[in-house]
């Protein structure tokens, strides 16, 4: 991959670690990589783990690129819409071992994955768009509505709650807290158990499952790029 991505494959699943930085943002560069990795994992056929940095899964966005301009903020956040798409509907399970913080995007990275393990601690979790002035794009309104809790999808997305690691479980960001010391081994045994599930099966019974909203996510971005959208202030 590049210096943004680390990408290591063993014989049933792939790890692919973001390293971009104290904030582990989701910028245009690493957006491409996952790409990338993703590319890579799918023709290996692979269960995929996707991890980051000690203490911080991704705190979001590039802030350089969100304020730069409306446009500058469309453009990313399309390009990060587009890969929750490829995450909900990718072939093959993808485990997100959440190292700690996981805000806005990080948060939508883990509603875009089919098993996400987080680690204990004071860490946050949720989708702040709100607090920091940016009124929620239709695609995180469709990720969010898929995945959360239905009494805790308001309060996340127009109240920006944020939760702790357990608090997160209940509002449907993570399935299962584990000690950090835990938090790989626990991740790499899920991956060998995904890995035993029939590739075919698992594909076209994830694509029945999610269609409704995976119809409703291709609609919000479309409509995401046709009305703008205001970048935090």
């Amino acid at each position: 991959m590049n210096e943004l991505i680390q990408y290591t494959s063993t014989h049933l699943y792939a790890i692919i670690t973001i390293n971009n930085g104290k904030a582990n943002a989701i910028s245009h560069e690493v957006i491409d990589a996952l790409n990338e990795a993703f590319d890579k994992a799918e023709q290996e056929q692979k269960v995929v783990i996707l991890t980051g940095q000690p203490g911080i899964f991704s705190a979001g966005y590039d802030l350089k690129s969100m304020t730069a301009s409306a446009e500058s903020a469309l453009e990313l956040v399309t390009k990060g819409s587009k890969l929750s798409y490829r995450m909900l509907s990718f072939p093959f399970p993808i485990i997100v071992a959440c190292t700690g913080h996981a805000i806005a995007k990080g948060a939508f990275l883990l509603l875009s994955s089919d098993y996400r393990l987080g680690t204990e601690g004071e860490f946050k979790v949720g989708l702040n768009e709100v607090m920091i002035g940016m009124t929620m794009h239709n695609a995180g309104i469709e990720i969010a509505k898929s995945r959360l809790s239905p009494v805790y999808f308001e309060r996340s997305v127009n109240n920006s709650e944020i939760y702790n690691p357990k608090d997160a479980v209940t509002a449907g960001f993570l399935d299962k807290i584990v000690p950090d010391t835990h938090l790989l081994p626990t991740a790499i045994k899920i991956a060998e158990m995904f890995s035993k599930l029939n590739k075919k099966a698992h594909t076209e019974t994830k694509l029945k499952v999610r269609k409704p909203y995976l119809d409703a996510l291709e609609k919000a971005i479309e409509s995401d790029i046709k009305e703008g959208l205001n970048p935090p202030t």
